[in-house]
């Protein structure tokens, strides 16, 4: 029989508490090949990431990529690595406390926002259980990821499930698979785009550039790729651009599989010879600046561009923890806690009042605590 968790330092007179749950990729702990071949391990080991047979995909992983991808990762995440670390975690924590202070703002009972990072460290685990121990009994779980797709969203809900199957008292669950065309995140992409603009003002051809995804994965009904396009689409309606000023391109192919295209590389070596002189680009499936952010586009796309005969490049960064982001993130997460306790009519003192009166009965019904 498999031992269940049970409630952490339950008392019949506990606080109820809504969880929180934000989360991302993740990131290597150290920018060395042995935390990368831990990393990339247990990231490329994940069935939603190759869909392979796993005793063939064992042997490939554990027999090539991971004796020579980890070196050469971590040369790459070296050059992004700062004082506080991976920056893709720097942010996400900087994130979460953002939205810790929002919602206690806006919700008038208690909340606990916790980060985890789908792989890597803090763990999904280890998050799970800090809200388990906060007596979470509503719980939302908010990746990161604008686009759903099974790579990313069902990967980290199959990654909670497996952490919840072992839990004795289910707290209940709400997940947010994508947000992809949320007004308040659109207006807030859109707005970091005008701002950019702005403060660098001249003609510049826009590039949104997501995060690629091998083409099979549409044609088995990913909708990820027309989520992009979707979210491009509408940013570039609210900034007024005519539809020649602008594209979307997807990056980060890995293999030799015919990945979702146009290539985000391809394309911005055919505009540097085709005499376009100054390119923007946008990377808005992207939460938190990262690997293939900072280095990835900001830096090898660059080289690609000005290589091929443009004059200037400029990466416009993720939203982060901006003002502007951290306010869709909570109006996204209201939208989807309506109806719970902590979110409504929450009383203070009635809560309080009836936990007693909850201990009371439980103690006159024999129970120690």
């Amino acid at each position: 029989m498999p031992k269940y968790i049970g409630p952490a330092d339950f008392h019949h007179d506990s606080q109820e508490t809504l969880g929180v749950l934000v989360t991302n990729l993740g990131t290597p702990d150290a920018p060395t090949p042995e935390a990368l071949r831990r990393y990339l391990g247990e990231f490329l080991w994940d069935p939603r990431i190759v869909e392979m047979p796993r005793p063939l995909w064992w042997l490939i992983l554990h027999g090539i990529i991971l004796r020579i991808r980890p070196r050469r990762a971590a040369r790459a995440y070296a050059t992004v690595w700062g004082e506080d670390g991976s920056p893709l975690l720097a942010i996400s924590k900087r994130q979460a406390a953002a939205l810790q202070l929002s919602l206690q703002e806006r919700f008038p009972g208690p909340v606990k926002v916790v980060l985890g990072m789908r792989y890597g460290n803090p763990s999904l685990a280890t998050a799970l259980d800090e809200l388990r121990h906060a007596n979470v009994r509503r719980l939302l779980v908010l990746p990161l990821y604008p686009q759903y797709s099974a790579s990313t969203g069902a990967s980290t809900f199959d990654a909670v499930a497996d952490v919840l199957k072992r839990w004795r008292w289910l707290p209940e669950p709400r997940f947010i698979m994508q947000y992809h065309d949320y007004p308040a995140y659109i207006e807030a992409a859109a707005a970091s785009i005008r701002a950019y603009r702005e403060q660098h003002p001249g003609e510049a051809k826009l590039l949104f550039s997501f995060h690629g995804l091998p083409k099979r994965f549409l044609m088995s009904g990913d909708p990820y790729h027309c989520q992009c396009h979707a979210t491009a689409r509408l940013i570039a309606e609210r900034l007024g651009l005519d539809k020649n000023s602008w594209q979307v391109a997807f990056q980060s192919r890995f293999g030799r599989e015919e990945w979702l295209k146009p290539y985000t590389d391809h394309t911005l070596k055919a505009w540097g010879k085709a005499g376009v002189e100054r390119v923007q680009v946008v990377c808005p499936g992207f939460s938190a600046d990262c690997l293939e952010t900072l280095e990835e586009i900001a830096e090898q796309n660059r080289d690609v561009f000005l290589h091929a005969g443009g004059k200037q490049y400029d990466y416009i960064p993720a939203l982060n923890d901006s003002a502007d982001h951290i306010d869709a993130l909570t109006k996204l997460i209201q939208d989807h806690t309506q109806g719970w306790p902590e979110t409504g009519d929450w009383n203070g003192s009635r809560d309080a009042q009836q936990r007693q009166d909850r201990l009371h009965r439980a103690t006159a019904m024999g129970a120690k605590s």
